[in-house]
This record gives structure tokens, sequence and C-alpha cells, in this order.
């Protein structure tokens, strides 16, 4: 016993010895990725399916270990296709952790270059579009028609806009007002707002996969919960049944907004501070500044 424990000691040290600092960072980087992967299939059907691949794996070591041959070989043969098994089955969710990676910060780096800085234009255009979506939004929670509005980020929503159809207009409370009015044949699906511009409207959003929502939420509120799992839209649901004002963003739904509440959450939301404009890799601000300056002189 006392021997085991001095080699057990000195085979501690000995690893210890060789220990080196890129041990430490690599170290760090494979219990972030442990983390983020444990993170996103919280809640989830991914959940569920680990569990089940765990079950198996424990039954294959059992089967193995008891020779159990003809049990043996069918999970043999089953692991060989596990991996592509394994692609097909989580591809919603492999789709979605892609997504994340691609809208975190690191994502923001890569991309820095080619969105160079936020034209004030675009600001102005934004600012518009949103007084016209919290004022139409006050006059629906008034009358109590149902509305859905996408506000559409860094992801794009391609495939939704094509389930509906396109409008490429200018935004207004008036022309919001009408493709929402209760007889218009617009009115049942949502609108999606592209860079400040009503882009499309009457698309079909894919519902929530979240079955612990509360009742109360109808199929409006459940597709625009849907896309915000599926993207990092801003979406204003206006209920039928109500008139409550809500948001759905980053699979989180937030109720009960007024017209100057809703108003702050969105510019917070979709008009980029000072900070965020300037928040690149150092080579991408010299880039930038230099091409300022030579427009600046011609």
């Amino acid at each position: 016993m006392w021997e085991s424990i001095v080699s057990l000691y000195n085979s501690f040290i000995a690893a210890m010895m060789t220990f080196k600092a890129t041990d430490v960072l690599d170290i760090l980087i494979v219990s972030f990725i442990i983390y983020s992967l444990i993170k996103i299939m919280r809640e989830t059907r991914a959940e569920q399916l680990v569990k089940g691949i765990l079950i198996l794996l424990v039954a294959y070591a059992v089967s193995g270990l008891f020779n159990l041959k003809m049990l043996n070989s069918l999970f043999t043969s089953f692991f060989q296709f596990s991996v592509l098994a394994v692609l097909i089955v989580f591809q919603p969710e492999l789709r979605s952790a892609l997504e994340h990676i691609g809208r975190s910060k690191i994502g923001k780096y890569w991309t820095g270059l080619a969105a160079a800085t936020v034209e004030e234009s675009h600001i102005k255009q934004m600012r518009k579009c949103i007084n016209s979506v919290v004022e139409i939004a006050n006059q629906f929670q008034k009358s109590k028609t149902g509305a859905l509005i996408v506000f559409e980020r860094q992801t794009k929503l391609g495939e939704i806009i094509d389930t509906g159809t396109i409008i490429d207009a200018e935004p207004s409370a008036e022309m919001i007002g009408n493709i929402f009015f209760n007889k218009a044949p617009l009115h049942d699906g949502a609108m999606i707002i592209r860079e400040g511009k009503i882009h499309a409207a009457g698309c079909i959003l894919p519902l929530t996969k979240n079955n612990n929502i509360s009742t109360d939420l109808g199929t409006r509120h459940r597709a625009g919960l849907g896309i915000s799992e599926n993207s990092d839209a801003v979406i204003v649901i206006v209920s039928e049944e109500t008139g409550t004002i809500s948001i759905a963003k980053n699979g989180i739904i937030t109720r009960n907004f007024t017209r100057e509440t809703l108003s702050m959450a969105l510019e917070d939301d979709l008009i980029p501070k000072e900070t965020e404009k300037n928040d690149r890799i150092p080579i991408f601000n010299s880039v930038i500044k230099g091409k300022k300056n030579e427009s600046n002189k011609k």
C-alpha cells in the first residue's frame, strides 16, 4: 500500500517537472470548449441525446466485460458509423453552435474590416424605423391588433424571407399598420426589417422548441421565440388578445413594454454605440482611419 502511494507521488512529481506554460493554456482552452458545449446543450434536445449516447456506451462496455458476443458485435457495427450519425442527429444543435460562435466577439473581429464604420445615414435610417415601429406598436396595443416584427441583425434571414413577400419599402407607421390590418393578405405572417427598411412581410417563422413556456403565449409569441433561438434577431410582438407588447431575443421573451421602454430597448439593441463601432482589431482601425484621411484629402 505504502509503495503504491510513493509510486503515485513520484509519478506526479515527474509529470509536474515536465509541465509547461503551453500545457496550462492547452488545459484552459479544452476546459472552455467543454464548458461552452455543456452551456449550449443545457435545456435542449441535445442534452437528452447525449444521455442516450452515454447509456449506449455503458451498455457497449458491459457487453465486452461479460463477453456478450452478439450484443458487442451489434454495438461495434453501430459505433463504426457513429460520427456520421452524430452529425445527422445533432445537425440543428451544431448549426446553432456555429452561428453562436459567428455572432461572438471573435466573429465580429473577423468581419470588422468588411463592416468598416457605421455610417451616420444608417443610424438615422434605423432610428426612423424604430420610431415607426414604436408608434404603430403603441396604436396596436390600444386596438389589440396582433403584430410580429423581426429586426434582422448579423444572422441573415434569407430562408425566412423566401417564405414571404418582398416589399423593400421605407418604414412608416402607416405602412406597418396597413400590412398588419386584420383583413390584409400579409397580416398573419412576420415582417422582416433589414438595415432599417421593411424588407419583407407575410413570412413564416419556426416555432420554438421550448415546451416550458407559458400556456398564455400563442402561436405569434412561439414563432417570435423560435426565430430568436435560431438567430440574433430582435423581435417585437404585439398580442392580439391582450395588446401586450413583448420583445423576444436570444430565446428569451420579455413582456409588458410601454411606448417609452420599447423605444429604449430597441435603441439599445439595434443602434451601435460609439464603443462598439471602435471595438475592432487595431490593424482594422488603422486601415479605416487611413481610408478616412484619404477621402478627406480628396
